[in-house]
Parts: C-alpha cells; sequence; structure tokens
C-alpha cells in the first residue's frame, strides 16, 4: 500500500490486489460469479439467503414480526451466506442478486399454484415488498405512507457513510488515516444529529406507529447507539443522542426483534447465535 502523503491519482485507475484491510481477498471491480454453485432451498415459502450483518438484521426482524403476528406465509428458511469466504459470488446466489450482496429472497409462495418465484434484493426493497405483500408495518395513509418512506430511503442513502465510509476507516482499513476517520466521524454524528432532532418529538421515525422505517435504521445507528458497532460508542459520544438511544433501546426490547438479530449470526455470545434458521423452534430457549 503506498504512502497516502503526497499521493496523486494515476490519469487510469489499476486494481491493485494487495490493497490490504480486513475485506481485501473479495473485494474486486468487476461483478459476476467466479465459481458455480446451486443455493439451497428448504420448505418455506420465504427463503433468506443472508448474514446478520445490518442488513440482513432487517429483514430477519420483518420476518420475525410478522410471524408473532401470525401471519404464517411469513415463514421463512435462512440460509448462511459466508460473505468473508465468497458465498455471494457463486453463481446461484448472483442469479439471486447481481449485485453480490446480501441479503436475497427468494418468494416461493406461489409455487403450488404453478408462479414462478420471485427474486428481491436490496434490503430497503426486501422491507417494503414484505410490508405490501403482507400488509403490515407501511401506514395506508398516503402521508404516513410517504413519511415511512421518506426515512427508508434515507437510510438506505445514510447507511454507506457509516458502514463503507466511518466503519472501514475507523475499524477495517489497514491503516489509521485522521483524514478518512474525521471526515466520515463527522458525518455519522450529523446522521445521529438528524435522528436525535426527530426522535425528540415522534416516538417512531413514522410517527407513532412502529414501521419499516424502524427496522430499517435500527440494525445500525440503533446498534451504534447501543455500543453494538465498530466498538465506537465513546468516540462518537453517542449517549448524548439521548432521543436516539431512547428509541433504539425500546425496539431492542421488543421479542421480535432480539429473536431476528441472532438468526445467520456467527459471532458473539453463543446464545446470541444462530447461524441457520429453518423453523420457529430454532429459536427456542
Amino acid at each position: 500500500m503506498s504512502d497516502t502523503e503526497g499521493y496523486q491519482p494515476p490519469r487510469v485507475w489499476e486494481w491493485k490486489r494487495e490493497s490490504g484491510g480486513t475485506w481485501a481477498a473479495i473485494n474486486r471491480p468487476v461483478a459476476g460469479a467466479t465459481h458455480e454453485k446451486d443455493l439451497p432451498v428448504g420448505r418455506h415459502p420465504m427463503q433468506l439467503y443472508s448474514l446478520a450483518t445490518p442488513n440482513g438484521q432487517k429483514v430477519t426482524i420483518l420476518l420475525e414480526e410478522l410471524l408473532a403476528l401470525g401471519e404464517t406465509g411469513a415463514e421463512y428458511d435462512a440460509h448462511l451466506i459466508r460473505i468473508a469466504e465468497g458465498d455471494q459470488f457463486s453463481s446461484g446466489f448472483v442469479a439471486a442478486n447481481p449485485n453480490s450482496k446480501i441479503p436475497a429472497l427468494i418468494d416461493r409462495s406461489g409455487a403450488e399454484a404453478g408462479a414462478e418465484p420471485v427474486r428481491v434484493f436490496e434490503s430497503g426493497a426486501i422491507l417494503l415488498y414484505l410490508a405490501e405483500k403482507f400488509g403490515h408495518f407501511l401506514p395506508a395513509s398516503h402521508t404516513a405512507r410517504t413519511e415511512c418512506l421518506n426515512w427508508l430511503f434515507w437510510q438506505m442513502g445514510s447507511a454507506p457513510y457509516l458502514g463503507g465510509g466511518f466503519g472501514h476507516f475507523y475499524s477495517y482499513a489497514p491503516v489509521k488515516i485522521e483524514y478518512c476517520i474525521d471526515r466520515f466521524a463527522m458525518e455519522v454524528k450529523r446522521q445521529l444529529d438528524v435522528l436525535d432532532r426527530h426522535l425528540s418529538g415522534h416516538a417512531y421515525m413514522a410517527g407513532d406507529a412502529y414501521s419499516i422505517a424502524d427496522m430499517a435504521i435500527w440494525p445500525w445507528y440503533g446498534g451504534l447507539a447501543r455500543g453494538l458497532l465498530y466498538d465506537a460508542g465513546e468516540f462518537l459520544d453517542v449517549d448524548s443522542y439521548t432521543h436516539v438511544r431512547r428509541w433504539a433501546d425500546g425496539i431492542a426490547g421488543r421479542p421480535a426483534v432480539r429473536r431476528g438479530r441472532r438468526v445467520n449470526r456467527t459471532w458473539g455470545p453463543e446464545d446470541e447465535q444462530l447461524p441457520e434458521r429453518h423453523d420457529a423452534a430454532d429459536l427456542d430457549p
């Protein structure tokens, strides 16, 4: 890795395979499959291929919330995608998500009637798809629905600053670069302030009702507020965002959130791990 002091970009960028960093072995500037492998298929209507990163948690939380409401059609198999080992570049996963990012959902609920499976990729799209399919966690009125979608898309646009920006340079980059850490820390704190100001007057992101906007934002910014991301709570002074912390703690106490957060998790305390989920009983103590 070249010294950052005095670096001048070349006229044409070239990929340096030995770029360093935690994810260097799987990062590459081209798309497509690297190997042939079909995805496994379980017995439930919904087939989820994921990992318990914040983006993966969004979907398992929603599925568990739907099941808690008695929506049996939301039963799902959650297959583990080991991104550090390149599972996301298999031919089967690329067919489910050409972008090779988790999560990916295949809805096979129409198979008995002869309908083709429906693929859904991008976590925000999956949340919207499931909320519309089952009629929960998305407000019915046009105004409230729009506010919910405002915050859903805010999260989709903002989280790359937190994950790919701050998280990368603070935790994963092979060297600590002050400028990069300061630049992304400033933006993440601005985002926390956006949330804190909004939540000072609202119980949830879209108003008084818990929605997919909360499920999208909580794994990222709720996790940050609760000190669960990047071990950066003290550095970012997360406790000063009191309204975010109140909201984050409240959502963390929901049984479906506690269940969904465990699915496809392979790290942390053993009682918080569930690499794959194929039956509701898998999550029982």
